[in-house]
């Protein structure tokens, strides 16, 4: 039986960059209530009168069509575009679906499945330890972080993405990874794909509009020259002895720290500008938990490199405080999104994002105005220093020239004989006994 009449007014039509993405318009005195019901149905907001549902399974007209029910069930007043209504009207199959013994409602229930996974990812709730990619699809193995802790396996991409086994600890389920795709392993999650990427700009309000799409491109990022991370990696080993070397393969060389809670993977195979050349961790002990993690891609300039290794080696308190304090002074511009808080570069070529809610990638350094198509990409997990963000944002600041930047920060003298970016900084007094593998 329908609620007491509502006053509000809600208009859905698909949005015009991404179909079949819908967009919700509310007005009137109630409105408020409209949107907490649209939240509820998966919709956000991107604006004060406008709401997004966008999902990886493109199942949106089936879910607006359901919001829109509920809706007039409570009593508001809803209006569906023609286009979109005749999309909810045409019952739309997937080309050569891998599982074709479903049926429509099973397709849409797989559908279902992946995106709680998805936004399970998203919001930080799934954990992606490692990824691989099994000759056919993406493979991955994380963890739950609320609610009842699951260690599980997943397989596919998109909307095929399914749970594919359960574990009940995190250790089993990492060491069976590991077991079955071997050297295909690679640390954290894999890179979002294209429809994962149109989501999250859809859910964030970053679709570009006609102005920004047609304003003058951003300067090239600096980059790192082939090679330059191989020297600096020979250079980390050249002097002090802080750091130790080990070579379990051809393709990889691990750098452990003598106080046994730093471990640094370099992987000599990296080439593509997406590939990942540097992953970073630092533990609480020797045989402790692990605080927080870092990957770093190919293109990476050496000297960001330098100040996140110079740090772990030996960690200076930095008067900044804050990135964001040392980013407004090197005049870079801020941006907020519902989501996240952006710096970009005066010449918008390096961007420096938060995601408050994220864990596995809370901070990202990239080179480039888009993430999409970044140059180069470091990205941080929760836990990361407030004093090393604020190194690596007074670091970017330095490789981007600003005539109204305000206390420039040089960087570390350097050694005999080498360049700046690859001085080692002197160690840290730490001992005990142990080893992270």
């Amino acid at each position: 039986m329908p609620y007491a009449s509502a006053n509000a007014h809600v208009h859905f039509a698909l949005h015009p960059d991404h179909q079949p993405a819908v967009i919700a318009t509310t007005t009137g005195l109630t409105a408020d209530a409209a949107r907490s019901h649209l939240y509820d149905h998966g919709f956000r907001s991107t604006g004060p009168a406008t709401m997004v549902l966008a999902r990886i399974d493109l199942e949106e007209p089936h879910y607006t069509a359901r919001a829109a029910e509920q809706l007039r069930l409570s009593g508001f007043t809803t209006e569906i575009d023609p286009a979109l209504q005749e999309e909810i009207d045409t019952e739309r199959t997937w080309a050569n679906y891998s599982m074709p013994w479903c049926s429509r409602a099973e397709i849409r229930e797989v559908g279902a499945a992946a995106q709680r996974i998805h936004d399970d990812i998203a919001t930080g709730r799934l954990t992606i330890h490692l990824h691989a990619d099994d000759g056919h699809t993406t493979v991955a193995v994380g963890s739950y972080t609320t609610g009842v802790r699951r260690h599980i396996h997943l397989h596919g991409e998109n909307h095929l993405r399914q749970i594919s086994t359960s574990y009940d600890t995190e250790a089993e389920a990492v060491a069976e990874f590991h077991r079955l795709y071997s050297v295909a392993v690679r640390p954290g999650p894999a890179l979002l794909t294209d429809l994962e990427q149109a989501v999250r700009r859809l859910l964030m309000g970053t679709t570009l509009s006609t102005a920004e799409a047609t304003s003058a491109p951003a300067a090239e990022p600096p980059v790192a020259e082939p090679g330059e991370h191989e020297a600096f990696l020979a250079a980390l080993f050249y002097e002090d002895r802080q750091w130790e070397r080990y070579r379990p393969s051809d393709e990889t060389t691990i750098a452990s720290h003598e106080s046994l809670t730093v471990r640094v993977e370099f992987d000599h195979e990296a080439r593509h500008r997406t590939d990942v050349a540097w992953t970073v961790a630092e533990y609480d002990g020797p045989v402790g938990e692990r605080l927080w993690h870092a990957t770093l891609t190919a293109g990476t300039p050496v000297p960001l490199i330098h100040t996140i290794l110079q740090h772990l080696d030996a960690p200076t308190l930095t008067t900044a405080g804050h990135p964001d304090d040392v980013l407004h002074g090197a005049a870079w511009h801020p941006a907020s999104h519902p989501a996240r808080t952006t710096w970009a570069a005066p010449d918008r070529s390096i961007v420096f994002e938060s995601t408050p809610h994220a864990v596995a990638d809370r901070w990202t350094l990239y080179g480039g105005e888009d993430l999409d198509r970044a140059a180069w990409t470091i990205r941080l997990s929760a836990g990361v220093p407030y004093d090393l963000l604020a190194q690596l944002a007074g670091t970017a600041a330095d490789l981007i020239p600003s005539p109204t930047r305000l206390s420039p920060k040089p960087l570390p003298a350097p050694a005999r004989g080498l360049p700046a970016t690859a001085r080692p900084a002197r160690p840290r007094s730490v001992t005990g006994p142990g080893q992270h593998t």
